[in-house]
């Protein structure tokens, strides 16, 4: 394939998966989007080995991803014969994109096939390092910003997204038997893994989540300044925009949880068509 034709087939894989939250949108320029594609498409293909090939067995998901890696590796060396890879070394080259985020990706990956329980917090702050962080930067990276203050500011929306994920897919999570809910926590609060798996909704269970979506708004609120930090270049103006749509459609997320009154065993929130509507009016409002 072409490189033209590589971006066209990793843009074909992003528009085919749902998502909450927004893939490269037209407040994105053009010419940036197909770096956007080439790295959703690397990242989806992976978390793909991870979940859906081989459950229950552990030993062909992690060669799948292994093999990913040593394609990473030759991809960074210049070295590429399919369409994903020939994209992401292109978009390596051109946006002056480190092997390691890209990495690190993979490293989230094997992690959910071999871990299934986070004893404490900082366990799972440590998964988002390499699950959710490197997306963040990477973007910052298509758009030329290598600086570490963008980065820090960028890790804490990142973590937040990825958390406020967990905390609305908790019945699906279980599915695979993964909780993502702190066992130490969970333990605090007076509410046990059997009483997840069984789907016991009481005033402990409420408690508990109420306290994971607290923190987790917190976290957006932290990160919230970068928005504003990006605003102010004409070069990623626009960017801005964009990731302030993400912010709000994480908050909206969080909002619907509560607004549950955190059963998440009966609902799993989503963004409608109707709140997109909203949020992309939002998003066009003050930064502040």
């Amino acid at each position: 394939m072409t490189i033209e034709d590589s971006y066209k087939y990793c843009e074909k894989i992003a528009k085919e998966h749902y998502e909450n939250f927004p893939i490269a949108s037209f407040f994105i320029p053009k010419e940036k989007r197909k770096y956007i594609y080439s790295i959703y498409a690397y990242a989806r293909a992976a978390d793909d080995f991870a979940d859906e090939k081989g459950i229950g067995d552990k030993e062909p998901r992690l060669k799948l991803l292994d093999e990913w890696n040593c394609k990473l590796i030759n991809a960074s060396n210049g070295k590429a014969d399919e369409p994903v890879f020939i994209a992401i070394k292109q978009t390596m080259k051109d946006c002056d994109i480190p092997i390691e985020p890209l990495e690190n990706l993979l490293k989230a990956f094997k992690q959910d096939v071999i871990k299934k329980r986070y004893n404490d917090f900082d366990e799972v702050l440590q998964y988002c390092v390499n699950s959710a962080n490197p997306v963040g930067r990477l973007v910052l990276m298509v758009f030329g910003i290598h600086d570490e203050k963008y980065f820090a500011l960028s890790d804490k929306i990142c973590t937040a997204l990825q958390l406020t994920n967990f905390w609305q897919d908790v019945e699906i999570d279980m599915r695979k038997d993964r909780i993502y809910i702190p066992q130490e926590e969970m333990k605090s609060y007076g509410y046990s893994d059997k009483e997840l798996f069984d789907k016991v909704y009481n005033d402990n269970f409420v408690k508990l989540m109420k306290f994971q979506v607290e923190r987790t708004e917190g976290l957006f609120q932290d990160g919230k300044a970068l928005i504003k930090l990006i605003s102010g270049n004409p070069l990623t103006h626009k960017l801005a925009r964009e990731l302030k749509l993400i912010w709000l459609g994480g908050m909206e997320i969080l909002k619907s949880i509560k607004k549950a009154d955190y059963n998440v065993f009966k609902f799993r929130p989503e963004i409608t068509f109707r709140d997109k509507l909203k949020l992309f009016y939002k998003s066009g409002l003050s930064i502040n």
